[in-house]
């Protein structure tokens, strides 16, 4: 399973994901959006977003922080 999660640093939201992800035992790569251009480009590309949260879950694309479609894309 892959899990990226597309954040900063500031965003209360995110850490929030991060923190669920953390509790269920799901583990994910981080991509600090703030600091790394490249992927906030490709971030922006699979969402159309340039809010943060945007989390990719086997290609599922979550934006902000949402249990529900997380879950079911954990297939929980």
């Amino acid at each position: 399973m892959s899990v990226i999660i597309y954040s900063t640093q500031t965003c209360p939201y995110c850490n929030m994901a991060k923190a669920y992800f953390k509790e269920k035992g799901v583990e994910f790569t981080e991509y600090d959006v703030g600091q790394d251009q490249e992927k906030a480009k490709e971030m922006i590309e699979k969402s159309g977003q340039q809010g943060v949260p945007v989390i990719d879950i086997n290609g599922t694309i979550i934006t902000g922080f949402d249990k529900t479609k997380i879950d079911e894309a954990l297939g929980q």
